[in-house]
């Protein structure tokens, strides 16, 4: 996109005109969460004031209008990923849509969920797939169905840069694979794995595959019944939405074939005092009272990002993803995770400062006005893997300038000769 186009955008977000630390904001922290644009933060305000309340639940206006705007948000979403709205359930967040599968796995492998389940059950010789690189809401519930199925977790190693390739992945899957769960875009390395060339490997071999896209819906072209997954799971909040709602994606068949692990109102059939009958999917996993403004707003959040076009988005993000890397290269004491300049990554980079933690890096930064992230960013044993204890994570969004990036790398080179370790 054009610098003119990026300002224009830029206007929508009255969160980055203002000054932290008496700088102009540089919000690099969208990996974490991204901002809302006005039209978001309108459309929930009006639902809330003129709209609001409990969806399939009631025969008043006000009920059949939340419903309506609830089951329209549906459709919305669903579109965006190309996939039918069926095929769409709400979540608190990416990592309860993931834990989802893994309690529905739990159940089935326990032999209840009926006859369709069985094809998700999974027990002793069995393994669970996952990479090294994984954010810990993709790799502690599938420890934790290991260790309650008796199925051995195994993992996909990464190199030294901390990225992985199909073929790292195709050595490790076989006949006893019955899951491979793995991020579409790293949120540590901004590697973009070849999703739908893995999940063909996987089902080559009978497993099911479940995609944390969490770094990707917001971010890229995303068709998840093209790749061919079997679930998938993101988030409202890194995709310009609000916090509290989070979605499921499954086909078809192996959401009919997944038990229900979160149970109550709003999801049954029929209760009896000797059991539940439980209703199709999606609302079979929508349990109690839904987050409804949020979905509403959440649906106008897809609606942005089409009317700004995912390529365009991308292709934003792409730059200035390079534009970050190759600033970064060019800075003394500066370890970049991940592949070097030219290789085609997400808009993020993460990186080490020779002799400084990262929490002094990001306090650093924040000093300027720079708001970056500090830490392991949940994902710990690819930390330990690359001999460090946290990094410092730069993250672009369709908002994010140049001149952001300009002012973050003239920052960066100021905080070895600041702590005094410049060499």
């Amino acid at each position: 996109m054009s610098d003119t186009r990026v300002n224009q955008l830029r206007r929508d977000f009255p969160i980055l005109d203002q000054e932290v630390n008496g700088e102009p904001l540089v919000y690099l922290d969208s990996g974490a969460t991204s901002q809302r644009p006005t039209q978001v933060l309108e459309v929930e305000r009006r639902f809330l004031e003129h709209e609001n309340a409990a969806v399939h639940r009631g025969a008043h206006t006000l009920a059949a209008l939340s419903t309506v705007a609830f089951e329209d948000a549906r459709e919305t979403v669903a579109a965006f990923v190309g996939a039918a709205p069926e095929q769409i359930s709400w979540t608190l967040n990416a990592t309860d849509a993931i834990n989802l599968v893994t309690g529905g796995i739990r159940i089935a492998s326990a032999g209840r969920g009926g006859p369709r389940a069985t094809r998700l059950a999974i027990g002793e010789g069995d393994e669970i797939l996952i990479t090294e690189a994984e954010h810990h809401a993709n790799l502690v519930p599938w420890q934790e169905l290991a260790l309650d199925t008796g199925a051995t977790l195994v993992y996909v190693p990464v190199n030294d840069r901390g990225t992985w390739s199909v073929e790292d992945a195709a050595a490790l899957i076989s006949s006893r694979t019955k899951v491979f769960a793995f991020a579409h875009v790293s949120n540590v390395t901004g590697l973009v794995a070849d999703a739908k060339r893995l999940t063909e490997l996987a089902h080559d071999a009978g497993a099911i595959v479940v995609l944390d896209a969490c770094q990707s819906v917001p971010h890229l072209p995303v068709n998840f019944p093209a790749i061919g997954v079997d679930f998938a799971a993101f988030s409202g909040h890194k995709m310009l939405g609000p916090n509290g709602v989070g979605v499921l994606y499954g086909r078809a068949e192996m959401l009919d074939a997944l038990p229900p692990a979160r149970t109550g109102g709003s999801m049954i059939s029929t209760v009896t005092m000797a059991a539940s009958d439980f209703m199709a999917p999606p609302t079979r996993f929508e349990a109690g009272t839904q987050p409804v403004s949020q979905v509403v707003a959440l649906a106008e959040a897809v609606r942005y990002l089409e009317s700004v076009g995912m390529d365009a988005v991308a292709s934003h993000e792409a730059e200035m993803g390079q534009l970050l890397l190759a600033g970064l290269s060019g800075v003394p004491g500066v370890r970049i995770i991940g592949e070097p300049a030219g290789v085609p990554r997400a808009g993020l980079v993460s990186f080490e400062v020779a002799g400084v933690h990262s929490h002094d890096v990001t306090q650093f930064l924040d000093s300027k006005g720079i708001a970056v992230r500090g830490g392991h960013h949940c994902a710990q044993p690819l930390h330990r893997r690359l001999g460090l204890t946290a990094s410092t994570r730069a993250s672009s969004y369709l908002y994010t300038s140049r001149e952001d990036v300009e002012r973050f790398v003239f920052a960066v080179g100021q905080i070895r000769a600041w702590f005094g370790v410049d060499a």
